[in-house]
């Protein structure tokens, strides 16, 4: 049998339906958001120190420092490693596969350096990032091979602090010193990952073994901890993150953009936009057959920083009113998203609002 019960959640209309088993033992409840809900993600402020996950369908945001990470192991069929793009970490593989013979002198080292970074507007340096549209076999490090001879040592940039300054109204600090470098090699041992790592000139190494998950889509490592650390909700419990992102611009390489906004395409939480100017739709007359399925793809930048007003030399980023978001959540279910805010009333970055609605 099924109850069914209304209630109400932060202004929004919510159905949760609690299911039971032919013992009529109660399971965990599905709660979907119908109506309304309007979410201010825990950003933190004009520093963006804080990745946040979202998920539509119970209306819930896990905030997590960007910085509390460095690596995330994949626990689908490949063996893929990839970096934390959110603190702007680059890597170059090495032709070396004796993690303790790399040091800072070596030739290749010294030439690699000034390339392997995020912002260098160099065209070539996107070899050195994952892919910005996600898609986990197209990451920096190769694919972790069985074969230990064909696994190389990586010089691994760690990217840079977070920022900690105060910035004019209306403008951000996401980033600060250089956090440092390290060499790493990732092996396989059954299903498990081998990492190696140690400081640039160091003579002897760490190792750890990381196992795949089977509940989350990586599993993520820190240097600074040296340990596994839990960053992102499991597999289909998050929809979207709001998080500082190396992006891509064509000809001129990776870039680092703040105020971005990622989808779930592991999962197959997928986005478009409307432009309310080029088409007759509003975000109020917007219905479920207005959906129109061919426009979702398998980029995770679907809303991305479309949903700001980029700024330019005398103006600051602002939000953009004229869109709004079809989101197929990782449940199946599809709403409607509209930005509410890229500000606070103080005209300060770092607090985003926005509103949604399930599409009946």
């Amino acid at each position: 049998m099924t109850n069914k019960f209304l209630t109400f959640i932060l202004c929004a209309a919510v159905f949760s339906f609690t299911s039971c088993n032919s013992e009529d033992t109660p399971i965990a409840p599905i709660i979907v958001v119908i109506d309304g809900a309007a979410v201010s993600p825990e950003v933190g402020g004009p520093n963006e120190p804080n990745q946040v996950y979202i998920d539509l369908s119970t209306n819930t945001s896990t905030p997590v420092r960007r910085d509390s990470w460095d690596l995330g192991f994949y626990g689908g069929s490949e063996f893929r490693v990839v970096l934390n793009g959110a603190i702007y970490m680059a890597v170059a593989k090495l032709k070396s596969t004796d993690i303790d013979a790399v040091n800072a002198s070596s030739a290749e080292v010294q030439e690699l350096q000034p390339k392997v970074a995020v912002g260098t507007f160099d065209a070539e340096n996107t070899a050195y990032v994952d892919t910005p549209d996600g898609t986990v076999t197209n990451t920096a490090i190769a694919e972790i091979s069985t074969s230990n001879t064909n696994n190389n040592v990586y010089l691994l940039n760690l990217g840079e602090e977070i920022g900690t300054e105060t910035p004019a109204t209306g403008s951000v600090d996401i980033s600060d010193d250089a956090r440092g470098w390290k060499k790493i090699r990732i092996l396989k041992n059954g299903n498990n990952y081998v990492l190696q790592y140690a400081d640039l000139d160091a003579t002897t190494h760490k190792e750890v073994t990381i196992s795949k998950s089977e509940t989350h889509t990586f599993t993520y490592f820190s240097f600074t901890t040296e340990s596994e650390i839990m960053v992102a909700p499991k597999k289909a419990n998050w929809d979207l993150n709001f998080t500082v992102f190396t992006n891509e611009i064509k000809g001129y390489g990776s870039y680092g953009y703040s105020d971005f906004v990622t989808n779930n395409t592991k999962s197959e939480a997928k986005v478009y936009m409307i432009d309310i100017e080029a088409t007759s739709f509003t975000y109020n007359s917007f219905s479920l057959t207005d959906v129109d399925n061919s426009n979702f793809t398998n980029d995770q930048r679907s809303i991305g920083s479309s949903w700001r007003n980029g700024g330019g030399p005398g103006s600051l980023p602002s939000l953009k009113e004229n869109v709004f978001y079809v989101v197929n959540d990782t449940d199946g279910n599809l709403y409607k998203l509209q930005f509410l805010a890229f500000t606070n009333e103080a005209g300060e970055r770092g607090y985003p609002k926005f509103v949604y609605s399930l599409l009946q």
